[in-house]
């Protein structure tokens, strides 16, 4: 359903010429989690307004693993020749390289920064089997009920696991991580009461939270969602600077020419400013953040040194 919602192409077209500079054009935009998950979601929505931006046929392809750092380790190794790039979300550049031993590429060497696309605002959840309408009242029963709850994950490594395990840590409380192959999965298990808790996108959350599946107990934003603006924010119940917000970049393999770099950079910039892209994306519960190559560059650099710290301070570690 996906897939015909947001305008998947025919994979017959990926055996069209794939030289962008002449002929039929054809890239690929290759997302390393299944359908469904809130990168691929954006990735469609980006696929569908980079062809008339740059007349070219833009493919999404789905290479799910290691919570998205399959698909950076295929594409960190890719020709070059500007026609594979990747949607990657903040976890897999600057959170899995710290988790994994075996990650086959580097953040910072590896890539040619393109754009920043936007960003995933977080919230918590319960299923409603469980009694508690804030996050206090969640703490509250974790304690009481040590080892009862269990909480989902869109994979390990991913921002979904890893503030799970920061708020678990400052709250003092144990709640039993599963992680699964991306957020539908996860979020069936949720809804069905497999499992009883998760933080994650509101792309994959709200139509959940408006059909009273899950309850809504806290939003992972600084500031409250204007969705849920009579949802506190985690911050303000009880944990200051905590923050559940996922980005979204764009990147080539490293030694991509700089014309394609800047022609690409170019052309996500004026997508997401333009208002009906813009409005698309808000619509599935993101923000439209667009930044330029050297923008992108210098931001993804400064969060790769604030995850590190992160990472190390609470001693998280991918099962």
């Amino acid at each position: 359903m996906l897939r015909r919602t947001f305008g998947a192409l025919s994979l017959a077209t990926l055996s069209a010429p794939a030289a962008y500079a002449q002929g039929d054009k054809v890239s690929k935009l290759m997302v390393g989690f299944p359908p469904g998950q809130a990168t691929d979601i954006v990735a469609r929505l980006l696929a569908d307004a980079l062809k008339s931006e740059l007349n070219e046929t833009v493919i999404v392809d789905n290479k799910p693993g290691q919570g998205g750092s399959i698909v950076l380790g295929q594409v960190a190794h890719a020709p070059p020749d500007g026609t594979t790039f990747v949607l990657a979300p903040l976890a897999s550049l600057a959170i899995n390289p710290y988790l994994y031993k075996n990650v086959a590429y580097n953040s910072l060497t590896s890539f040619e920064p393109v754009a920043r696309v936007c960003d995933l605002p977080m919230v918590l959840v319960v299923h409603p089997s469980v009694p508690a309408k804030t996050l206090p009242e969640l703490i509250a029963y974790a304690k009481a009920n040590p080892d009862k709850l269990s909480h989902c994950s869109a994979g390990n490594g991913t921002l979904s696991h890893v503030v799970m395990e920061d708020f678990k840590r400052r709250a003092g409380i144990r709640i039993l991580h599963v992680p699964y192959q991306g957020s539908p999965p996860a979020m069936q298990d949720l809804i069905a009461g497999t499992v009883q808790v998760a933080i994650d996108t509101v792309t994959v959350t709200k139509p959940h939270i408006d059909s009273g599946r899950v309850r809504l107990i806290a939003a992972g934003t600084l500031e409250r969602l204007p969705t849920w603006p009579d949802t506190p924010t985690i911050a303000e119940q009880g944990f200051p600077g905590l923050e559940a917000v996922a980005w979204l970049g764009v990147l080539l393999p490293a030694k991509t020419s700089a014309e394609r770099v800047k022609q690409l950079s170019d052309a996500i910039v004026k997508a997401m400013k333009a208002p009906a892209t813009a409005e698309k994306f808000r619509a599935i519960g993101t923000l439209p953040r667009p930044m330029d190559s050297s923008e992108f560059a210098a931001f993804l650099k400064s969060e790769d040194a604030r995850w590190s710290k992160v990472i190390a301070a609470s001693g998280i570690k991918a099962d």
